[in-house]
């Protein structure tokens, strides 16, 4: 994958992998809550290991400083629905959430364009 610039944090190419034609919803138990930088010098970023019936999937929130301000939380042991993009990063599959339920509780990441919800949240 080449280099994506950085802007405001946010890597562009990896920000682009976001493809609505393979949205999909997926169903399962947070395995673990993982921090990670996804491309050098981008900030970090939350992911989640889902187990679903079928496999378990790297689901890739977003940043941390927007995961961490938001109301809903995720742990592991929760049951999820996750709707998202399936993509292939670094050759594995992968969902990147536009939003995650938690019974009540929605988390929301991206709009029905994969445009992500943290872009110019800061600006505010």
């Amino acid at each position: 994958m080449e280099r994506g610039v950085v802007d405001g944090g946010v890597g562009a190419t990896y920000s682009r992998m976001y493809d609505p034609k393979t949205v999909e919803t997926i169903r399962g138990e947070v395995v673990s809550v993982d921090v990670i930088t996804p491309v050098k010098g981008m900030c970090y970023g939350v992911h989640l290991m889902v187990k679903t019936e079928k496999e378990t999937i790297s689901v890739h929130l977003g940043p941390g400083w927007y995961i961490e301000n938001q109301d809903t939380r995720i742990e592991a042991k929760d049951k999820v629905e996750v709707t998202g993009s399936r993509v292939t990063f670094e050759s594995k599959p992968a969902i990147i959430a536009a939003e995650v339920k938690k019974g009540d509780e929605v988390l929301k990441l991206r709009d029905e364009k994969g445009f992500p919800f943290w872009s110019g949240w800061r600006k505010r």
